[in-house]
């Protein structure tokens, strides 16, 4: 455990900034879960859709510092690629 008055409050933000981490990972893991169960049904239109709202929900994460832009970016191609897959 943190003895300085600083590292106290930094181990207080830290626990702070997880929760809301957290909150904002598994909404966009919903998110993303929705695309993806719209490509296994083989909807295009509703997948393509999804694939708006998801790029724009994990562009956000990452611009928040959520995620890595990176990882943000590969995820986004993976499923631009799953849904252009359809045809």
């Amino acid at each position: 455990m943190a003895n300085h008055p600083s590292a106290t409050k930094r181990h207080r933000q830290s626990l702070k900034r997880r929760i809301r981490a957290r909150s904002s990972k598994a909404t966009v893991g919903g998110i993303v879960r929705t695309v993806n169960e719209a490509v296994a049904a083989g909807d295009k239109e509703a997948a393509a859709a999804q694939l708006k709202i998801a790029s724009v929900a994990l562009s956000k994460a990452a611009s928040k510092g959520i995620i890595h832009n990176r990882n943000a970016a590969r995820r986004i191609s993976r499923l631009a690629t799953k849904v252009s897959a359809l045809g």
